[in-house]
């Protein structure tokens, strides 16, 4: 079984400096911070101490870290950006939408392929609701 000692402060504070356990040593650090005013609110930490490295394994370990951080300097070329630029005037042609045949100027463009409707576009006409935004697939939109 495992035994704790506690040590409490008159401020509100609890500190368990250690516990162990019959098979091996296992230190254990936890604060406890409680307010007096407030019933149920508590801060726990816990912070447990790892085994240190041997040296030699830390040495065996800096060279496998430098060979990982070679690839990274290597960053392949950007592919090219996906839709129309920021700021260009498009037409809508999903047939559904209250803007259908209308101009409108780009937002913004999600590079993300797996986006489904990547485009936002802006208008100067709002629609029933009120909304002057809309989202829109490469497909629905064209350039003008």
């Amino acid at each position: 079984m495992a035994s704790c000692s506690m040590a409490s402060a008159a401020i509100g504070f609890m500190v368990s400096p250690n516990m162990t356990s019959n098979t091996s040593t296992v230190k254990c650090s936890m604060v406890m911070f409680s307010s007096k005013n407030k019933r149920c609110s508590r801060l726990v930490v816990r912070a447990e101490e790892q085994p240190a490295a041997t040296p030699a394994a830390a040495e065996a370990e800096k060279p496998a870290v430098a060979e990982a951080e070679a690839p990274k300097k290597e960053a392949a070329p950007k592919p090219p950006p996906i839709g129309p630029k920021r700021g260009a005037k498009v037409r809508i042609l999903r047939k559904e939408s209250y803007w259908f045949k209308g101009v409108g100027s780009v937002v913004t463009v999600d590079q993300d392929p797996k986006t489904r409707y990547p485009v936002v576009v802006r208008f100067n006409k709002v629609n029933y609701a009120g909304v002057s935004t809309n989202n829109y697939a490469l497909d629905e939109i064209e350039e003008v």
